[in-house]
């Protein structure tokens, strides 16, 4: 295993953005299966000194162990002098990153290999929700967006869109952590920006999928009307993916149920399942809907159900998919409190 391959894993990353050093030196010696007296190779520092630093016996303070410690984990550039989590004034996009958003004009090649490795990490981040939360993320993922960003304007052609698409995706898994927070302004101005970038390098599935999380934002604040436009203008756009379109089509069903049209909600979502089922492979869906699989699509078909007060076909639709998600247990835990929910409106009825 390379220096940095340990810093894939999203725990260790976590630990880095907290300068938690006990935490930093046993992740990534769990990440790279070393033990203590294996890690004195690695830092140069004796495994009592690794001990005393694990437990807490000892305090990393000084610049030149921080230094030390810094080049033995080989931590990745993108992570290097990264700023704290936020304070209640850093949660939305900085100037500097709106002045990025033009395309790059440069002649040449750019080196495309950091900006590889840091969607490989943007892809661990996603799956890590049930075991480290976004905001804990948060310090990592702006420095691994500025990383991505300072590329753009030296780059063209393909390379700047590919660029493109991976500063949007970053931008929106930020809004999304700020709007959990409560931080709505903020997660509105952050895809804001993640639109600029997937519109600017023409990519039309996350131009769409942008649209779906600023609809579920408008309903989740209580405006099923804006919800709607917003939901069906993310599935207008042509060449769109069957599991980009699927996200859409849903949300716009959501959104037409809150609005009391239920028969409409429900065609809505069936035609949500029958797009997810013609892409059942990971392989074939964008990044970002790696968990759009039938099963999810059913569930989510579950979820209109029950918008549309339709218990019976919600509590169905939970109990079939529920015993797919034994290893999510996050997502178990939620679809389960939904069943419960329908079971106990369906005794009432």
């Amino acid at each position: 295993m390379s220096g940095r391959e340990p810093w894939a894993q999203p725990r260790l990353r976590a630990a880095w953005a907290r300068q938690d050093w006990a935490a930093i030196l046993r992740e990534y010696r769990h990440a790279a299966g070393l033990s203590q007296r294996g890690l004195e190779e690695v830092i140069g520092l004796a495994q009592p000194h690794i001990c005393a630093i694990e437990s807490g016996r000892r305090r990393v303070t000084s610049a030149d162990l921080i230094s030390r410690l810094t080049e033995g984990l080989a931590v990745p550039p993108e992570l290097r002098g990264l700023t704290p989590n936020p304070g209640p004034d850093d949660w939305g996009p900085p100037p500097e990153l709106r002045e990025r958003i033009a395309h790059g004009h440069t002649t040449g090649r750019t080196d495309l290999r950091t900006a590889e490795w840091i969607g490989r990490v943007l892809a661990e981040h996603r799956r890590a929700e049930d075991e480290v939360g976004g905001r804990d993320l948060w310090a990592a993922v702006r420095s691994q967006l500025n990383a991505v960003t300072r590329l753009i304007p030296g780059s063209s052609g393909d390379a700047a869109d590919r660029l493109m698409l991976l500063a949007a995706e970053h931008a929106h898994w930020l809004s999304w952590v700020a709007h959990s927070e409560g931080r709505t302004g903020s997660a509105l101005a952050w895809l804001d920006v993640a639109l600029g970038w997937a519109m600017d390098g023409g990519h039309q599935d996350m131009t769409s999928w942008i649209h779906r999380v600023r609809s579920y934002y408008a309903l989740q604040h209580g405006d099923p009307r804006r919800a709607e436009r917003t939901a069906a203008a993310g599935r207008a756009g042509r060449g769109l993916s069957p599991a980009a379109a699927s996200a859409a089509v849903h949300q716009e069903a959501m959104a037409a149920a809150a609005l009391g049209e239920r028969d409409r909600a429900r065609r809505l979502s069936d035609e949500a399942v029958r797009l997810a089922a013609r892409v059942p492979d990971e392989a074939d869906r964008p990044g970002w809907l790696y968990w759009l699989d039938p099963v999810r699509a059913q569930l989510e078909d579950a979820t209109t159900a029950a918008a549309c007060q339709h218990w019976q076909d919600a509590a169905a639709g939970y109990r079939a998919g529920l015993p797919q998600l034994a290893g999510y247990p996050r997502d178990y835990a939620y679809y389960r409190s939904r069943l419960d929910d329908a079971e106990r409106r369906l005794s009432r009825a």
